[in-house]
């Protein structure tokens, strides 16, 4: 061997030598920064965690502007949180797409490698078969330089059979590792989507912040007051749509929607608390007043202002409106109706903003909007209600609590209300 192409194996040796060594130093490094994110996550949920147990308790006391103030603070600290929270997510995601990167891309030069060694040992092949052992014994070959080449031969065929056995593998593994990083992938793009969404929460929590501390310049008295107008409001609206709704007769017929089965829909929050049921609850039987002896038409739940508000199950939105427009703080305030492929429709009230409208798709689980307290909410949470579809519709109806003015809405036949709880998963 020439002392030049010596050198240049050499060099080449250095260099395969020095890039394992980098990469291996580069991954090192990414797993210390993914152990490094997957610590600050865990305190971050931690923390979280801490912050709803809190915002819960504040949710339970006495309603006061002390207590309210308090639980928008707390809701606004945890929405805060959220975002680290997701941005700590986003920052383990892509190092983990890094090192599943670096990864692949050592896996396609080994599948070079082996493809270059295959390829090697067939024609070797080829040059060891060119002459056969009968031609070669004529031709004066030794016994011995046959032994030699059989086993020549064999050697070559057995690395030939392990280069290919190698190749297989590297193969799995890169087809492994790719479909893992598609997935990662995926999953960081829900992630600055989910990102995005709790910076717009934030913004709504803020808001709802402000609006309270300017609308009852800091004062109990006028805190106590816009709850009681809002009552008020309550009593008269419900006794609007008591009077308009017993004169529809929506004909439903039972086999036209599904039967009660936990899990048809999905809880339309990613936390649950449920703060009033359906029926002749406690509350509605105390308030005949409010209810009209007919017991809560929805289950309310538990939603500081901006909390994400997820459809129940997929279908196409028959209306979204916001009826303090006509009456404020009479009604819905801003609300969402979704018709179901299963015969079923549900409404989401009380709401900040919608982002769906009428006669868009939607998926189960999309975000289709944000909580707040328009409408006769005295206290931030969501009205989740669950209709026979055909007994339902979108229409309008003079207010006479508000003279003059209409309200469109969706109302129903008294017997298309359905509960909820018979459909959706059962609370552990």
């Amino acid at each position: 061997m020439s002392r030049g192409r010596a050198v240049v194996i050499l060099c080449v040796l250095f260099g395969v030598l020095w890039a394992i060594t980098t990469y291996a130093d580069t991954a090192s490094d990414i797993k210390a920064q993914i152990d490094a994110s997957a610590q600050q996550i865990a305190q971050l949920k931690t923390e979280i965690a801490l912050l709803q147990t809190e915002l819960n308790s504040a949710s339970e006391q006495k309603q006061t502007l002390q207590t309210a103030v308090k639980a928008l603070d707390l809701n606004i600290q945890k929405i805060t949180k959220n975002i680290s929270l997701t941005n700590a997510q986003i920052t383990q995601k892509d190092k983990e797409i890094s090192s599943l990167s670096g990864s692949i891309t050592t896996t396609v030069g080994n599948i070079g490698a082996r493809k270059k060694e295959i390829a090697d040992s067939l024609r070797e092949l080829e040059l060891l078969d060119a002459q056969p052992i009968v031609v070669a014994l004529i031709g004066g070959a030794t016994l011995s330089e046959l032994f030699d080449k059989a086993a020549t031969l064999e050697r070559v065929r057995t690395g030939l059979q392990n280069h290919v056995y190698e190749l297989s593998s590297l193969k799995v593994s890169y087809e492994t590792d790719k479909n893992i990083a598609e997935k990662k992938r995926k999953e960081l793009d829900n992630l600055k989507t989910n990102l995005n969404q709790e910076k717009q929460g934030l913004a709504i929590a803020r808001e709802a912040q402000n609006q309270l501390l300017t609308e009852t310049k800091n004062k109990e008295s006028t805190y106590q007051a816009q709850i009681a107008k809002k009552q008020a409001e309550e009593i008269k609206f419900e006794q609007d749509l008591l009077n308009f709704e017993s004169q529809l007769n929506l004909l439903v017929n039972p086999g036209s929607f599904a039967a009660a089965q936990a899990g048809i829909l999905m809880w339309p929050l990613d936390s649950v608390h449920i703060t009033q049921y359906f029926g002749n609850t406690d509350f509605s039987t105390q308030n005949p007043q409010i209810y009209n002896g007919k017991g809560h038409n929805a289950i309310d739940l538990r939603a500081s202002p901006g909390t994400l508000v997820r459809s129940a199950r997929g279908g196409v939105v028959r209306g979204a409106g916001n009826t303090d427009l006509t009456c404020p703080g009479a009604s819905y305030g801003k609300w969402v109706f979704i018709d179901h492929d299963n015969g079923l429709s549900t409404i989401y009230a009380h709401l900040a903003t919608y982002l769906v409208g009428q006669g868009e798709k939607v998926s189960q689980g999309q975000v289709i909007g944000y909580s707040d307290t328009t409408g006769y909410s005295t206290g931030p949470h969501l009205h989740f209600g669950v209709y026979a579809s055909a007994g339902a519709k979108i229409t309008s109806f003079p207010s006479i609590s508000c003279k003059g003015k209409v309200y469109t809405m969706p109302v129903a036949d008294l017997s298309a209300y359905l509960n909820p709880l018979s459909y959706l998963p059962t609370l552990l």
